[in-house]
């Protein structure tokens, strides 16, 4: 059953309850999520109000905003809470409203109410309520009173969404977040405006006057297109008095409040878009009197001429500077001038430039606007908000001359990208962009009317990459002696992260790294500089030249990673394996700091170990790689650098000089010497998949400490006798999973490994690549001897990443276990994007997939078999659990239009990615 709602047709008395509690039904919470930045908007969910206008037909009225300009995910739930899922049918260009449509047969359990549109009894003084979804609570209602009819247009903030060329309503009400869409009503019942905005420092909200909306939902009910018109102008009200000082001819001011004696103004207007409709016709500062002859003093008449001759010439009446003439506009098709489609690029968007943002920073429309960098631009340096009007010295007027320019770059190539930043056009940038296939597909998405939808069309296929060019340089030898053997050995590294796999904490990382098989083309550097596989590598050699690299090994413990580059690729470049040296280092010690600056010269100081201490780092925030069991150096005197390594007089590497990052709240990195043992046990171990491990971090204690804790004399003297450091080791954390959980316990103080002495972490270390230890340790005041199995742990890192509903999933990290003492099954959740289905339902990062729909999965291959073949929308139960064990069950709808599912897999060639 379906009502229209009005005092007149339903006859109730004029009392806000029953006007209130009939208006209900027709007011609905519309969950709105922004499935990709676009234009104006940025990608995202939020909670908003509509309100059914036509029953018999599903149309909601409610704010532009709220529809959103570009790709949208909407529903809306009902009074009753049952839920309905929304189509966007119409989102104005300028003015802030905008339709939903809903099918009525879905909804069972209400019978649906229309409201009435009333914008003739919208007056000052007249009571109102506003119900909606304010501050998200839902059914909120507000009382307020009109105070002006002619307000100036709200301002949102430069280059968001702004209303104009229109009067706003205000009334002191205060609406706040949710309640936008919401109608205004009379105690009639009747919408005599629309909720659009609020002021945050005072108790004001503003609303929209309907005769627009009025006219646009007749024409969609009649199945017409809405025509909107514009001369690209915007135009302001100014009061008589500013109007004579400007010029305005007395018999003419005379003539027009005769004409509106209600009126105490004109409209002037107040900016053009360069090489616009009117741009040349029209200036800044003109008094518009009249529009095809008729007197006009507002901005409804105005529409009214622009929206019913578009395409056609219109007769404006002006005054300029005292003068009364007569001008014609061709008028522009305002729809023609607000972006219909998107191009997805190396995980960005890009869309042509839209009247919004031309009007906001006075521009002329034109050139390709970034509503999102995503990897390939952020990588590039280009900003959000760019606008690029170039690649390779050609012209990008809009998005399809971008595509078609970029899609002729070859794989693995880039283009140079000319932009500008809307704030100051002035100044114009050039990057190198590479499109970043590997990675994301570069697609083409464009509105479709019918059905609401954006559907994606892939961008030409690019070119076969050219055969890689051969380039050789030499080195710029420094002063230092030392540095000289070391500088055909040193490379600057920039590691670019697509995806936050694994919880990495940023996407571009920059450090040194050492050439350690110059044959092989193999560099060694930190986890700092290189924390994962996922991602893409570039070596720097001498300043001069660039190549490509791979990440081939991770060490599962400490801070190393190992990089392959083609050492073809650099000719007759003289570069040279550095050679180690694993003697041990003290305190006291002279050794070389040599490394390379942030300006990528060769910087060296000969200096002295200052004390050797253990890491200790705090355990991060989100779980990530973190060095353990391993004593560090620090130097009396340094020298700024991005990394390096500590050497003999030789030009021998005894330490690396590398970066250790803590990140228990804001990432801060401190670089520190690491032994050269461990890059050793790195090279050796390059062809090896796994390490195998105790699975426990230890501490240090103090000789004197252990003794109060019970630890024997003799016990005390041996390990005294057998290390003058008078410290011993103590278990600190067991790994989850790991077989030592079952034997050993924190607090154990380890007094032998493999029946000798054992204080150093290199000695417990070099003992655990075997298969068994035996640890003798010293646990509530008694000796014990344990056979523990050690384990095996990847030397490869995440291999496998699965996009799934706006999530990134993967198996679950090994430091979680260690840190977090949760053992290393289940679906990990790294990342979500805003705009997904992730995002919109709560599945948080860190979090692990255990069921779905109550099947257990205890892996990526057993979550993807559940969730194969699943409808778009359809509804799916996942059962999570926090790192802290508690778990929590969530559902999620899909939305594979927008977030289809994809799998990105480490293979012999590298990443591959595969649509699922």
């Amino acid at each position: 059953m379906m009502w229209l709602l009005g005092f007149a047709s339903i006859g109730f008395g004029q009392d806000w309850t029953n006007t209130l509690e009939a208006v209900k039904p027709a007011v609905v919470s519309i969950q709105v999520n922004a499935t990709r930045s676009f234009d104006t908007n940025s990608a995202g969910f939020s909670y908003a109000t509509g309100f059914i206008v036509d029953a018999e037909n599903g149309i909601i009225l409610t704010n532009r905003h709220v529809v959103t300009p570009g790709p949208v995910v909407a529903d809306a739930v009902l009074l009753n809470n049952e839920e309905v899922s929304l189509t966007p049918i119409y989102r104005d260009p300028v003015h802030d409203f905008g339709f939903y449509r809903f099918d009525p047969d879905e909804v069972q359990f209400l019978d649906l109410v229309e409201l009435e549109l009333a914008p003739e009894a919208a007056r000052i003084d007249t009571e109102v309520r506003i119900i909606g979804n304010d501050a998200g609570e839902k059914g909120a209602i507000l009382r307020g009173t009109l105070s002006r009819l002619d307000r100036p247009a709200p301002v949102y903030g430069r280059g968001r969404y702004n209303d104009f060329n229109t009067f706003y309503i205000q009334s002191a009400s205060g609406t706040s977040g949710g309640s936008s869409g919401s109608p205004v009503l009379n105690i009639k019942g009747q919408v005599i405006a629309l909720n659009a905005g609020s002021k945050r420092t005072a108790a004001s909200s503003y609303f929209l006057p309907l005769d627009r909306v009025e006219r646009a939902l007749g024409l969609i009910q009649a199945g017409l297109p809405v025509t909107r018109g514009t001369l690209h102008a915007t135009m302001t009200q100014l009061p008589y008095d500013e109007l004579e000082r400007r010029g305005l001819p007395e018999d003419v001011e005379a003539r027009m409040r005769q004409r509106f004696p209600d009126t105490t103004g004109l409209l002037v207007v107040d900016k053009l878009v360069p090489a616009g409709a009117a741009d040349g016709i029209l200036r800044p500062g003109d008094i518009l009197v009249g529009v095809q002859q008729a007197p006009l003093a507002a901005f409804v008449p105005l529409e009214a001429a622009l929206d019913d001759n578009v395409g056609r010439p219109l007769s404006l009446q002006i005054v300029r500077s005292g003068v009364e003439m007569s001008v014609e506009v061709d008028v522009a098709d305002l729809h023609a001038s607000s972006p219909d489609s998107y191009l997805e690029i190396g995980g960005g968007i890009v869309n042509d430039l839209s009247y919004q943002k031309a009007r906001t920073y006075g521009l002329p429309m034109e050139g390709v606007f970034v509503a999102s960098t995503g990897y390939a631009l952020s990588r590039a340096g280009v900003l959000d908000s760019a606008i690029i009007i170039e690649v390779d010295g050609m012209p990008t007027p809009t998005v399809k001359d971008f595509e078609d320019i970029m899609a002729a770059v070859p794989e693995g190539e880039a283009a140079l990208v000319r932009y500008f930043h809307p704030n100051n056009p002035s100044r114009q940038f050039v990057f190198p962009v590479e499109p970043d296939r590997e990675w994301f597909p570069m697609q083409r998405c464009t509105l479709d009317p019918e059905t609401g939808l954006w559907p994606c069309a892939p961008s030409p296929s690019p070119p076969p990459p050219p055969d890689p060019q051969v380039v050789s340089t030499t080195f710029r030898m420094p002063r230092d002696r030392v540095a000289r053997k070391l500088a055909p050995s040193l490379v600057m590294i920039d590691f670019d992260i697509p995806f936050r796999a694994s919880g990495v904490y940023g996407a571009t990382f920059r450090g040194a790294g050492l050439v350690v098989d110059a044959e092989q083309g193999l560099v060694a550097c930190d986890r700092d500089t290189v924390p994962i596989r996922l991602g893409e590598v570039m070596l720097t050699f001498a300043s001069a030249v660039q190549v490509p690299a791979e990440v081939v090994w991770l060490h599962p413990e400490h801070n190393v990673a190992l990089l392959r580059y083609d050492p073809a690729l650099l000719g007759d470049t003289p570069i040279k394996s550095a050679r180690l040296n694993t003697e041990p280092l003290h305190e006291g010690d002279t050794v070389w700091q040599i490394g390379l600056g942030a300006d990528e010269t060769v910087v060296a100081r000969k200096t002295t170990i200052e004390r050797r201490r253990p890491t200790n780092l705090p355990l991060p925030r989100t779980p990530f790689f973190r060095d353990s069991n391993l004593a560090l150096f620090d130097l009396e005197s340094v020298v700024p650098s991005v990394g390096g390594v500590l050497t003999d007089k030789k030009g021998r590497v005894q330490a690396t000089w590398a970066s250790f990052v803590d990140l228990s709240d804001d990432p801060s990195a401190g670089l520190q010497g690491m032994p050269a043992r461990v890059l050793k046990e790195s090279i050796n171990s390059v062809n090896q998949t796994s390490l195998q491990t105790l699975g426990v971090e230890l501490l240090e204690v103090n000789l004197a400490d252990a003794r109060r804790l019970g630890l024997p004399e003799t016990d005390a003297q041996m390990l005294d006798a057998h290390d003058d450091a008078r410290r011993i080791l103590a278990v600190s954390r067991l790994r989850a999973g790991a077989p030592a959980v079952n034997q050993l316990r924190a607090g154990d103080l380890i007094l032998t490994i493999n029946d000798q002495p054992a204080t150093r972490f290199a000695e417990v270390e070099a003992a655990s690549r075997g298969e068994r230890v035996r640890v003798e340790v010293f646990r509530a005041g008694e000796r014990m001897t344990l056979e523990v199995p050690t384990m095996p742990l990847s030397t490869q890192g995440v291999e496998r990443v699965v996009s799934w509903a706006g999530a990134l999933l993967h198996e679950t990290p090994p430091w979680v276990a260690i840190q977090r003492g949760v053992e290393a099954k289940g679906v990990y959740v790294s990342w979500y994007w805003y705009g997904g289905p992730a995002a919109r339902y709560g599945l948080r990062g860190t979090r692990r997939i255990i069921a779905v729909d109550g099947a257990d999965v205890n892996d990526l291959d057993a979550f993807l078999e559940q969730v194969r073949g699943r409808r778009d929308r359809e509804a799916i139960e996942l059962t999570t659990k926090r790192l802290d064990g508690r778990v929590e069950v969530l559902t999620l709808r899909l939305d594979l239009e927008y977030w289809p599912t994809a799998e990105l897999t480490l293979g012999a060639n590298g990443w591959v990615r595969r649509e699922q």
